[in-house]
């Protein structure tokens, strides 16, 4: 695997800004040749550093969703799992392994707070999840994210 340089940094960053930016585009912000950030983007592709393109949607785009951290402690040997029963269910936007009081913690998004308690409860009813805490957000004062 080859070590990523600062040009390959460049380009994670403008792709990060704008993941359409097209190839001539990215080729004249960084000062190189449109083949050398195809070669680049083809690399880091085929090495796992950039796993794929996304869509950030518009707070209004995303509905009045309520959004949950959930911290998630677990039996030992239970990880991958309650990890495969809890990456089907579509409300879980995000699950980290976290050190500290937690196993776990997933963020959330459901449309109402009936559909939030009934996937606490599906949650809460995995095997191999031992406890539950949420925290159900009330306002992002910081949001780097959107």
């Amino acid at each position: 695997m080859k070590a990523i340089d600062s040009l390959d940094r460049s380009l994670i960053v403008l792709l990060q800004a704008n993941a359409r930016e097209n190839a001539a585009n990215l080729a004249r912000k960084l000062g190189v040749a449109r083949t050398t950030v195809l070669a680049r983007l083809a690399r880091l592709e085929a090495q796992g550093v950039i796993v794929g393109y996304t869509v950030r949607l518009a707070r209004d785009a995303q509905g009045a969703a309520l959004q949950a951290y959930v911290g998630i402690t677990v039996q030992p040997k239970s990880g991958r799992d309650v990890t495969r029963r809890l990456s089907s269910m579509p409300e879980v936007q995000q699950l980290c392994a976290v050190s500290g009081e937690y196993d776990y913690v997933a963020w959330l998004r459901a449309e109402t707070p009936e559909r939030l308690d009934a996937l606490l409860d599906e949650i809460g009813e995995v095997e191999g999840v031992v406890k539950t805490t949420t925290s159900i957000v009330l306002a992002k004062r910081i949001d780097r994210l959107a």
